[in-house]
């Protein structure tokens, strides 16, 4: 970890749950970490032992912040050497009116413009930081299990498109990353039910991850050597059943 001290990392979605346990972890590893949220104010009440926490308010799935804030980053601490895409949303609900709780449009839309529009909007704002400075980084999907199977669950809606298209994402990103020889490095974390707002009532049915489990895997990601790529890292519960 000692070639990213004093590095910046970038963390969406940061002002609780997963990305706080990832702002905390990285900036406990020696980083300087820019928590970007839409609840800003709650990534400032973050405590590092180590590095530091800076907040910036985003909304990702606006493109004029999510370039506001990637040129502050640039501006600000000279550019973006890790993002961890971690912001995401979804709706408890039906896709259409043939069940009884559809989702409105505006739900729909903002699952696939948080999920995976503002997740490509944000790696391409990355990408071209550290190509500028010619700094091979590292880009982190969170993505999920769910991006893998589609869960026996109506609930699920369009959750499970939202996030398969960031595992095809992460594939495509490596490939072209391969094709031009580039080393920046780009790994998905796929981890089952994690204890989190966004799940908060399954949580008290079924086995689930705590937060600070997929910052761990964020960190061994990340703590790989420049000749090495960890492509995919799935987690789960040891006792956890697919839903």
């Amino acid at each position: 970890m000692e070639r990213w001290h004093g590095r910046t990392a970038v963390v969406t979605g940061a002002s609780a749950g997963i990305g706080a346990a990832i702002c905390l972890g990285l900036a406990n590893a020696g980083l300087r970490v820019i928590g970007l949220a839409r609840r800003a104010n709650l990534v400032d009440v973050i405590e590092a032992g180590k590095g530091s926490i800076h907040s910036r308010q985003c909304d990702i799935s606006k493109l004029e912040e999510v370039i506001a804030a990637f040129n502050w980053v640039e501006e600000t601490f000279g550019g973006t050497d890790i993002l961890v895409n971690n912001a995401g949303v979804m709706y408890p609900g039906h896709i259409t009116e043939v069940g009884d709780k559809p989702l409105s449009d505006e739900q729909l839309l903002a699952i696939i413009n948080t999920n995976v529009t503002g997740l490509v909007m944000c790696t391409r704002r990355a990408i071209a930081s550290m190509v500028k400075r010619q700094f091979d980084g590292h880009i982190v999907n969170i993505n999920s299990i769910a991006g893998h199977y589609i869960p026996f669950s109506h609930m699920f809606n369009i959750y499970p498109s939202s996030k398969y298209a960031v595992t095809a994402f992460t594939n495509s990103l490596l490939n072209e990353l391969a094709n031009f020889k580039n080393k920046i490095k780009v790994t998905g974390i796929c981890p089952g039910l994690v204890n989190t707002d966004m799940v908060s009532k399954a949580a008290t049915i079924y086995p689930t991850l705590q937060p600070s489990d997929v910052a761990d895997a964020v960190l061994y990601a990340i703590s790989t050597p420049p000749s090495v790529n960890i492509n995919e890292i799935s987690i789960s519960p040891t006792t956890e059943t697919r839903l």
